[in-house]
């Protein structure tokens, strides 16, 4: 582990009421850590907080929607003021639930871009441009294993991971010589309010808290991607280089989210 990653005093997580963003907040909670959370809930979202304050950090948390431009600048700079942010996870993301075959509506798709990149974005650019002139500083970008081949029951929001987990690796080529790390993580499905809407089999379903700790680990390491588990991603990597119309075979025949 580097004297960067030992040195984590302060954190800021978005989408930090429930799922892996919840799970995250628990597992950087001690005492020593600042830890600044949003989320859309402010029932879940406070007993979050007070569950990662018993544990001995301190936080603070705030109701932002996160495709406010204005709002995420400013609650951004406001815990830099407090504490120089060390490590920002751009985690808030949402999906169209499951179990119809129309697929997207247009609400839907407009939403989940709008959350998914667009909120990214007012995430990233004001921290970057808080860490760039310190030349230290650390940002995660969560992505998804759908974001290596575009899924037909997912299309907006394969291509809203597709883009995040580009503009992540191309950042981390960008920001490195200034100091400022970049990591994507791409999981699988994982425990949460998002995932309880499937109404399929999700193979290799793996806890919030277990997912948590792959991707501090790869955090702390440092990785260019933290992908997981293991087997998904293998599959969704050789499914992504196979002729498009035996990929197209391939993925028609899973279950559509909609």
């Amino acid at each position: 582990m580097t004297e960067n990653r030992k040195a984590l005093r302060s954190i800021l997580i978005t989408g930090a009421s429930s799922g892996i963003g919840e799970a995250l907040a628990m597992a950087y909670a001690k005492p020593g850590v600042f830890l600044t959370i949003s989320g859309r809930d402010e029932e879940r979202l406070e007993a979050a907080a007070e569950n990662c304050r018993r544990r001995g950090a301190e936080v603070v948390a705030g109701i932002i929607d996160v495709t406010e431009r204005a709002a995420m600048l400013k609650w951004i700079k406001d815990a830099d003021d407090r504490h120089p942010l060390d490590l920002v996870i751009a985690n808030a993301g949402t999906s169209a639930g499951s179990g119809g075959a129309a697929g997207e509506s247009e609400e839907q798709v407009r939403e989940i871009f709008a959350v998914n990149l667009t909120g990214v974005l007012n995430t990233l650019l004001p921290a970057i441009a808080l860490m760039r002139p310190r030349k230290r500083g650390q940002l995660a970008i969560m992505s998804s294993i759908a974001a290596f081949r575009g899924m037909p029951g997912a299309p907006a929001y394969s291509a809203s991971k597709a883009a995040v987990k580009a503009y992540g690796e191309a950042l981390r080529g960008l920001l490195a010589p200034e100091g400022v790390q970049v990591s994507v993580i791409c999981p699988g499905f994982v425990v949460s309010r998002m995932t309880a809407e499937n109404k399929f089999p999700m193979p290799f379903l793996m806890d919030a808290g277990k997912a948590a700790q792959k991707i501090i680990h790869g955090l702390e390491s440092d990785r260019p991607l933290i992908a997981f588990p293991w087997p998904m991603y293998m599959v969704m990597r050789i499914i992504g280089v196979l002729p498009a119309r035996m990929a197209d075979r391939l993925l028609n025949r899973m279950p559509k989210k909609a």
